[in-house]
């Protein structure tokens, strides 16, 4: 997929989540519509520091962080929804339901992350996303996040 006028690039995500290497798992948004959907992309490598102990022997990209991939490229969409006073914000998990792991994520993977909104009601919104490697769903979970001012913490 190549990059469409409303991609948002790393220095961009950056500015708008808090997260920061090692934890910054998103590398550039592809593709979105406000309030609708996203697509992000995480290109895998093998020096990402969780794979030396996750499994040293055949390296597997944990689930969880695949999980928090999608959270963050949902961050980003809300962001762009709500507009500049979502930066002054965080994006906190409430649930996550209907996590399933279908196939690993292994280093030199290129990770597109679909997440699509299910819901918004003030500051609480709820997502589906699906993580793929190529046409092969990988990981797909249902969330709900909210967003709480970054004093409220």
């Amino acid at each position: 997929m190549t990059d469409s006028s409303n991609a948002i690039h790393l220095h961009d995500i950056m500015g708008m989540i808090p997260h920061r290497y090692p934890i910054l798992l998103v590398d550039r948004i592809l593709d979105y519509k406000a309030g609708e959907w996203a697509i992000g992309l995480k290109n895998v490598t093998f020096n990402e520091p969780h794979f030396q102990g996750h499994f040293p022997a055949q390296a597997i990209m944990p689930g969880v962080l695949i999980v928090e991939a999608m959270a963050q490229t949902a961050a980003v969409l809300v962001v762009k929804t709500v507009g500049d006073e979502a930066r002054s914000r965080l994006v906190y998990f409430m649930s996550i339901e209907e996590a399933r792991f279908r196939k690993p994520v292994v280093p030199g993977d290129a990770l597109h992350i679909h997440v699509k909104v299910l819901q918004n009601r003030r500051n609480v919104w709820k997502f589906s996303a699906e993580a793929k490697v190529g046409d092969t769903v990988c990981a797909e979970a249902t969330y709900s996040a909210m967003i709480m001012d970054k004093t409220g913490v």
